[in-house]
C-alpha cells in the first residue's frame, strides 16, 4: 500500500481523484477521472475514452500509457486499461512527437525512460504549455535540467533524479525562477544533496526518495554532510504535504536528518500530511523530537506515517490532533489493541474518512492490554469490530507480518468482521488469519504435500477447471460457507490482494535486512490451501496478487481458477508454496500462465525451482509481460529456453534470474544474449541508480545494459544465488 497514491488523490483540496470501476462489452475496466485546480483555469472533464485508437492519441513512454484528447486544454482522463496500443519510445519518435504536438500537451510524464539520451529529453522544453512534467529516471546534466526548466514558466509539478555529480550553482536565474513557482516536487537522490529544494519556495508538496548508497563503486566511504552553500534551505510555510521513503543506510538517514531539522525550525501551519517510512530502526534526535512536539501543538495532520521508534513508548498519538484523516501507518509498532482503542479511536476523532490504515507487523493490535499475552493467541473480536464501525470508509488495509487467530464462535471471525468493509480496494492479510477455526483435537490435520511430485516439473499432472455452472465445486473449489470465501464475495472491487504467511521474509528483500534461517509458517496456515486460492477467482477486477508461504498447497489448482476469471490480473507475486523442498505446483502455475494476457510483472521465489522449457513456453504465452524475477536457492535453469522466452516476449525490460547454476553458466547466457540480440552493451554504472531497484544488490555483481531493436532497454541479470549469499 502506497502512501503517495492518497497524497496525489486526497491530500491536496485542489486535485481530485475518481477511480470508477466499470464493465464494457463483459469485460471489466477501470476508469480514472483526474481534475486540476481551478486556479489553472482548467474546468471539470469528463471524457470517456473507451477505445483509445478512436477516441483520442495514446501515447506511452516507458510502457505508461497515456490518452491525449486533441481540443481539450489540459488532459485529466485515461483508461487504466488501455488496448494493445503501444508506441516505442525511441529517440527519433519522442524528439518527432514532441515537435509535433509539443504545443498542445500540459501533462507528461517520461518516468524510467533511462535509455533516452540526455539531448533527446531536452527536446521536452518545446512543451512550453507545461504544468506537470515526470523526468524520473532520465538522465539530465544540471545544465540541461536549466535549459528545459528554463523553458517551462507554467510549471507548477516537477519529479526529478539528483544523482553524483549535481551542482545547484549550475542553475540558471530563468530555471530557478521557474523553480519558485512549483507547487508539488517529487526528488529522488542518488547522492547526499538538497537538490532543487532550496530554490522552490513556494512548495506544498514535497515527495523525497533517498536512494543514496553508503560506499562509492570505487569504495570510498560517502558523507552525510551537504555543501554549506546549500544550507540556506528557506522556511517553507505553505508545505502541506511531507513525504520521505528511505532506503537501507545510514547515509540515508543523515542526509533526512538534515532535511527534518529545517521543519523543526518552524513548522509549517498548514502541515496536514507528515510521512516518513524507514526500513529498520532510525533512532530519534533533538531535533525530531522538537519537530514532533510542534507539530501535536500547532498543526492538524490528516496522513501520519513514523518510524516505529518514535512511537513506541510515546504518548504521541494522544497529543496529536487531525483534522479529516484519511491516512494511518503505524508499521511495526508495540501498538495494542487498548492504545489503539483509547488513543486512535476513542480520542474523539471522526474516522469515517479514513481511507488507508497500514498495522503491518503490529503484533498486538488486535489484543487488550496484557503482558503476558503471546504472539498466538486469539485476538479481540470486540477490539476489531470497534475499528471496522470507526472506519467503514477504508479503501486499503493491511494486517499482514502478525498473527491475528479469530476466536470461536459465530460472527466473531475476522474475516467475517472484515466483510462489512464493502469499499476495499486493496487487503493484505496473514495466511493464518484466514483459516476457518481453529485446529482441534478431533479433527485431523492436513497433510503437506510431502508425496505430491518430485522436485521441478516431474512426472506430469493434468490440470482441468471443473465442469459445471457452479466454477467452485469439487474437491478443488473452496466452500461457500468459507469465512475467507464470503469475504471476498463481500469486496468484489478488490484490486490488490495478498496473503503472506505471518513468518515469511524473504530471501532478496528491497527495504528489509535479508534474513537466512526463516521461521517455519503458522500451525494454523496448515489448513489454507488449494480451495481458498481458488476462492480469488471471485475478484473480477483484481490486479495484482501475492500469495507467499501457503504450506498446504498440494497441486496448485486454485491458480488455474485465478488465471480463467481474473483476466485483468497484472501482477503476480509467488513465494515459497506448498512443502519446502517440493515444487508440486509448476504444473498449475504453467496452465494458469497461459490465460494471464495482461500481466506485466512476475515474481517466483521458490527454492528447488526448475525453470525448464516448459516453463518458459507457458511463460512466453503472457505477451504483456515486461518484468521478471525469479529467486530460487538451489535452482536450476535451460539456458536455451532463456534464449527462446527472451526472443519471443519483445517488451521484457527486466530480467533477473537468482539461481543456484554456475557463475560460468551464468556469464556465458548473458553474452549470449548480448549476441543473439545484436545491441549495444552500455558498461556505464551510473546508470544503475536509473533503473528503480536497490543498487545495493547491483553493485554485487556485474549486470550488463543495452539499447536498441525491439527492446528500448532491457536490463538482465543472471546471477548464482549461492555466490550472493556468500557476499
Amino acid at each position: 500500500m502506497d502512501p503517495t497514491a492518497f497524497i496525489c488523490s486526497s491530500a491536496d483540496g485542489r486535485l481530485g481523484c475518481c477511480h470508477l470501476p466499470v464493465v464494457v462489452n463483459g469485460s471489466p475496466w477501470t476508469w480514472v477521472c483526474r481534475s486540476l485546480s481551478p486556479r489553472f483555469q482548467s474546468p471539470w472533464v469528463h471524457t470517456w475514452l473507451w477505445n483509445c485508437g478512436s477516441r483520442g492519441n495514446c501515447l506511452a513512454f516507458g510502457g505508461a500509457t497515456r490518452l491525449f484528447h486533441r481540443g481539450c486544454p489540459i488532459f485529466h482522463s485515461r483508461l487504466a486499461e488501455t488496448p494493445d496500443c503501444r508506441w516505442k519510445a525511441s529517440e527519433d519518435k519522442v524528439k518527432r512527437l514532441v515537435t509535433e504536438i509539443g504545443r498542445e500537451v500540459q501533462q507528461l510524464s517520461m518516468a524510467g525512460c533511462y535509455w533516452l539520451s540526455g539531448s533527446t529529453v531536452e527536446h521536452v522544453a518545446r512543451c512550453r504549455g507545461l504544468v506537470k512534467v515526470n523526468l524520473s529516471g532520465c538522465h539530465l546534466t544540471s545544465l540541461r535540467l536549466s535549459k528545459v526548466l528554463s523553458a517551462l514558466q507554467r510549471l507548477r509539478s516537477l519529479a526529478i533524479d539528483v544523482s553524483p555529480g549535481f551542482d545547484a550553482s549550475q542553475l540558471s536565474g530563468e530555471c530557478k525562477a521557474t523553480l519558485s513557482r512549483v507547487r508539488e516536487l517529487k526528488q529522488t537522490l542518488y547522492t547526499p544533496s538538497y537538490g532543487v529544494v532550496p530554490c522552490c519556495t513556494s512548495l506544498e508538496k514535497l515527495l523525497l526518495y533517498f536512494e543514496i548508497l553508503d560506499r562509492t563503486r570505487e569504495g570510498a566511504v560517502l558523507s552525510g554532510q551537504l555543501m554549506v552553500g546549500q544550507s540556506n534551505v528557506p522556511r517553507y510555510q505553505h508545505l502541506r504535504v511531507f513525504y520521505a521513503r528511505l532506503a537501507p543506510g545510514y547515509i540515508n538517514q543523515e542526509v533526512v536528518r538534515l532535511y527534518l531539522a529545517v521543519l523543526s525550525d518552524r513548522t509549517p501551519e498548514n502541515l496536514h500530511a507528515f510521512l516518513i517510512s524507514v526500513p529498520g530502526s532510525f533512532a530519534e534526535s533533538g531535533a525530531t523530537k522538537n519537530l514532533l512536539e510542534s507539530m501535536a501543538r500547532n498543526v492538524a495532520l490528516d496522513a501520519l506515517q513514523l518510524p516505529k521508534s518514535w512511537l513506541n513508548g510515546s504518548a504521541l498519538l494522544q497529543h496529536m490532533k487531525f483534522s479529516s484523516p484519511f491516512y494511518f501507518s503505524f508499521s511495526r509498532c508495540a501498538l495494542s489493541g487498548g492504545h489503539l482503542v483509547r488513543r486512535v479511536i476513542d480520542g474523539g476523532r471522526d474516522l469515517r474518512s479514513l481511507a488507508g490504515l497500514n498495522l503491518s507487523g503490529c503484533a498486538h493490535c488486535l489484543a487488550p492490554d496484557s503482558l503476558l499475552r503471546k504472539a498466538e493467541d486469539d485476538i479481540d473480536s470486540g477490539i476489531l469490530e470497534t475499528l471496522v464501525a470507526a472506519c467503514g470508509n477504508l479503501r486499503h488495509l493491511n494486517l499482514s507480518a502478525a498473527h491475528h487467530h479469530s476466536p470461536e464462535g459465530p460472527g466473531r471471525h475476522l474475516c467475517q468482521l472484515l466483510a462489512r468493509l464493502c469499499h476495499l480496494r486493496s487487503l493484505s492479510l496473514p495466511v493464518c488469519a484466514v483459516a476457518d477455526s481453529a485446529p482441534r483435537a478431533d479433527r485431523a490435520p492436513v497433510q503437506p504435500a510431502t508425496h505430491a511430485v518430485p522436485r521441478g516439473f516431474g512426472k506430469k499432472v493434468r490440470i482441468g477447471v471443473p465442469s459445471g455452472p457452479d466454477p467452485f465445486s469439487g474437491q478443488a473449489g473452496p466452500l461457500p460457507s468459507s469465512v475467507f470465501w464470503s469475504l471476498l464475495k463481500s469486496v468484489p472491487f478488490l484490486d490488490r490482494l495478498e496473503l503472506i504467511g505471518s513468518n515469511f521474509s524473504s530471501a532478496m528483500p528491497r527495504n528489509e535486512p535479508a534474513i537466512r534461517n526463516s521461521l517455519p509458517p503458522c500451525g494454523r496456515a496448515q489448513s489454507v490451501g488449494d480451495s481458498e486460492v481458488a476462492a480469488i477467482g471471485q475478484l473480477a477486477f483484481l490486479r495484482h496478487l501475492t500469495l507467499a508461504q501457503l504450506p498446504s498447497i498440494l497441486t496448485g489448482s486454485g491458480l488455474v481458477s485465478i488465471g480463467l476469471q481474473c483476466q485483468q490480473l497484472q501482477s503476480l507475486s509467488l513465494a515459497h508454496l506448498g512443502t519446502m523442498g517440493k515444487v508440486a505446483y509448476m504444473p498449475a502455475l504453467s496452465d494458469m500462465l497461459k490465460h494471464c494476457r495482461r500481466l506485466k510483472d512476475l515474481r517466483l521465489e521458490q527454492p528447488y525451482f526448475s525453470a525448464n522449457a516448459q516453463f518458459f513456453q507457458a511463460l512466453s504465452q503472457c505477451s504483456a509481460l515486461q518484468r521478471l524475477c525469479l529467486v530460487s536457492r538451489s535452482g536450476t535453469l535451460q539456458p536455451e529456453a532463456v534464449l527462446a522466452f527472451m526472443a519471443r516476449c519483445l517488451h521484457v525490460v527486466v530480467c533477473h534470474l537468482f539461481t543456484g547454476e554456475s557463475l560460468s553458466t551464468c556469464r556465458s547466457l548473458q553474452q549470449s544474449l548480448l549476441r543473439r540480440t545484436r545491441f549495444r552493451a552500455l558498461a556505464t554504472p551510473g546508470l544503475l541508480g536509473l533503473l528503480g531497484c536497490d543498487g545495493r544488490s547491483l553493485s554485487l555483481a556485474f549486470v550488463t545494459l543495452t539499447l536498441g531493436g525491439h527492446w528500448p532497454g532491457v536490463r538482465i541479470s543472471i546471477k548464482n544465488s549461492a555466490f550472493i549469499l556468500r557476499l
